[in-house]
């Protein structure tokens, strides 16, 4: 399986068109987002996927109602089991809580977003993966990841050059 991994669109549209025009490209056959989507009105630039999008809140988003009826944003915390890979996705605005889950070693990738900074970073038997910032607000860097399940591998990509930014064999 391959999951198109984004963060913080933060309303963002024309971003967030390139980040769908990517992962459609790509194939990708699921779409996983950690958070600060913002708005409702989002949802016209979603709607583009070619894969189901799923995802967590994130501390910005204050239209929690509007988001669950338009995207389906549902929980903080997200728990998928792809290709035998035990996945948690949450927005990560507690350094605490995402490394108590870590720490944890019940999950393989822990994807988390909030810092607007990309990262793979190895800790035991856990990768914790945050793909950055689609929105391209705070780092300047628009950026996606991937995490392919049948090859192990996770790629972070840039979104406006495409060349990527982070790999990592599982």
């Amino acid at each position: 399986m391959l999951i198109g991994i984004m963060s913080d669109t933060h309303d963002n549209l024309p971003a967030i068109s390139k980040a769908i025009e990517v992962f459609n490209n790509a194939g990708v056959d699921l779409v996983l987002h950690a958070g600060d989507y913002i708005a409702p009105f989002v949802k016209k630039e979603f709607s583009k996927l070619n894969a189901p999008l799923k995802g967590v809140f994130g501390n910005n988003d204050g239209e929690r109602e509007g988001l669950k009826n338009t995207i389906g944003v549902k929980d903080e915390i997200l728990e998928i089991d792809a290709d035998g890979l035990r996945i948690i996705v949450l927005h990560g605005t507690d350094e605490k809580i995402v490394e108590a889950f870590v720490k944890s070693q019940l999950y393989d990738v822990v994807i988390r977003g909030h810092t607007h900074k990309y990262e793979i970073r190895e800790t035991g038997r856990s990768i914790v993966l945050n793909p950055g910032e689609v929105c391209g607000y705070v780092s300047g860097i628009k950026s996606v990841a991937f995490l392919d399940t049948r090859k192990r591998e996770i790629k972070i990509i840039d979104l406006e050059s495409g060349e990527p930014l982070g790999f990592m064999s599982l």
